[in-house]
């Protein structure tokens, strides 16, 4: 086209009145506007989002560029960086004739910035700060998640919890469950299994064996105490900036699964903790969701509806949440049809699978006159984006084949050194940096097993006297009564009859 007016038709769509997130700058017919604004505003990204595209497309950059302008409007971010490349954010960025370029396309002012940046890892030996869960917290919805369990031994997983629940035994980390498991598959635990109900030795069984196969893979390294607060996603640094909680695997590569539904658990706990807080000029927290195929894949129809309610629910808390994943399609439609911006990196179509999630991803868009959509989503170059958000009138804007800004702080990695000094001058470090092993369910049950073995006498060991008639041997009960142990375990569950352990959305403890 010889003049620009389609880019300023679309880009008329997303002017605001308040404040904004710039994403880019308007492409028709491949010339970029650097005037077509492309944005969205703060008042509605708590309307939540996706972030799709092939791997080396430009998503992680996208990424990057939105949390650090989220972080410069004082709003905090947590970021899955699932491939440990975001750490450049701690950094100015470095100027060259790319970046140079980009500026000019869209119109940005670019300037070398820094961001206040939390490393953390879940457990393991990573070199940022480790956080944990307890099982307890955890909850035997999400667990299940974890262990791969189908309805039925989620089930039996749910009623092994309220057992312990009542008993009063703290599930702290892993061999806490596995003792447990294990006493009700005993013979000394029948009773206490029968007494459930609906729940099968076999079946038990198989949740052990899944519960070993994960410490096999290190999820014991991750739960266990001092447990994680929320709370501290949602911190402002001195200087008015959101900070950015960066959030790696560490020894949790070989399960990933465990990193996906651990996301879930700190939103649900956020949905469950945060007061309401209606429509706010800017949330309160935005929260990236990254390889979001892994939470949905595989997940059993009542695990979708407590995602889909709890996306739908958390809007009002003031927290924006953003998945992440390289399709569309990867995402069920109950939950994409409640996200309002969708910032579309290119698309692959090399196989009948991918032409068919082409195809799905078009009808997703509004109609437009100025794109061949299908077309589009296939010639988008590396940083470009298809777009449409809410604009703050709460109606989708047009599509925009948008070029995105280039991210102001060091698109590379710090290195491990730089990571390890950072998380150890942090003021999470100390609350978080060493684990505690306190007295739980694990050794409860072993002090009540050894308490009640019996023991045996030497070989060479006189026949004890026949004993008096006028005194007479104290009951089991009465010895079962007499012993420390049982006094300290009956004294706890008598203290936990008035206060039962109440679960929210995903089965999570509820704090008090």
């Amino acid at each position: 086209m010889g003049d620009n007016t389609a880019a300023q038709e679309i880009a008329s769509g997303y002017a605001t009145e308040g404040a904004a997130l710039e994403l880019g700058a308007v492409i028709v017919d491949g010339v970029v506007d650097p005037t077509a604004r492309v944005r969205i505003p703060f008042a509605t990204l708590n309307r939540h989002g996706l972030v799709a595209g092939a791997t080396g497309t430009g998503k992680t950059k996208t990424l990057q560029g939105l949390a650090e302008q989220l972080s410069n409007a004082g709003v905090p971010v947590l970021l899955a960086d699932v491939k440990g490349d975001l750490s450049g954010l701690a950094r100015p960025g470095e100027s060259n004739d790319k970046i140079a370029s980009r500026s000019a396309d869209t119109g940005d002012d670019w300037t070398p910035t820094a961001f206040p940046v939390e490393f953390l890892s879940l457990g393991g030996s990573s070199s940022a700060v480790p956080i944990r869960a307890t099982v307890t917290q955890f909850g035997p919805i999400l667990l299940g998640k974890v262990l791969d369990l189908n309805d039925t031994q989620e089930s039996t997983l749910g009623l092994i919890f309220h057992w312990a629940d009542k008993q009063g035994l703290p599930l702290l980390d892993t061999k806490d469950l596995r003792a447990v498991i294990q006493h009700l598959t005993s013979d000394e635990g029948k009773a206490d299994l029968k007494g459930i109900g609906g729940v099968s030795s076999a079946t038990a069984g198989v949740i052990l064996r899944a519960l070993v196969n994960l410490e096999a893979q290190g999820g014991e390294d991750f739960f266990g105490e001092p447990e994680f607060e929320p709370a501290d996603l949602m911190r402002v640094g001195a200087d008015g900036k959101g900070i950015v909680t960066l959030l790696e695997l560490a020894d949790q590569a070989a399960n990933p699964r465990l990193f996906s539904t651990f996301l879930m658990w700190l939103l649900a706990e956020l949905y469950e903790e945060l007061p309401e807080a209606g429509d706010l000029d800017k949330p309160k927290l935005v929260f990236f969701f990254d390889e979001a195929h892994l939470l949905f894949a595989d997940a059993s129809k009542a695990f979708l509806e407590r995602i889909e309610q709890t996306v739908k629910l958390i809007r009002s808390k003031g927290v924006g949440v953003f998945f992440c994943t390289q399709l569309p399609t990867d995402v069920p439609n109950a939950v994409l049809s409640q996200l309002g911006a969708r910032i579309q990196h290119a698309l692959r179509a090399f196989t009948p699978e991918d032409q068919t999630a082409l195809s799905k991803t078009v009808r997703t868009y509004p109609r437009t006159e100025h794109y061949d959509m299908e077309q589009a989503l296939t010639s988008l170059g590396i940083g470009e984006a298809i777009v449409t958000v809410l604009s703050e009138r709460g109606a989708p804007t047009p599509v925009a084949w948008s070029r995105m800004r280039a991210p102001r702080s060091l698109m590379a990695a710090i290195g491990e050194d730089a990571v390890t000094a950072a998380a150890k001058s942090s003021p999470l470090f100390a609350r978080y940096g060493q684990t505690v092993d306190r007295e739980s369910a694990y050794e409860t049950l072993t002090a009540k097993i050894a308490e009640a073995a019996p023991v045996e006498a030497p070989v060479d060991a006189p026949a004890p006297p026949p004993a008096r008639e006028e005194r007479a041997e104290p009951s089991f009960v009465e010895k079962a009564f007499g012993s420390p142990v049982v006094r300290s375990f009956l004294r706890s569950a008598a203290s936990a009859l008035g206060r039962e352990i109440t679960r929210g959305m995903f089965g999570t403890r509820r704090r008090r």
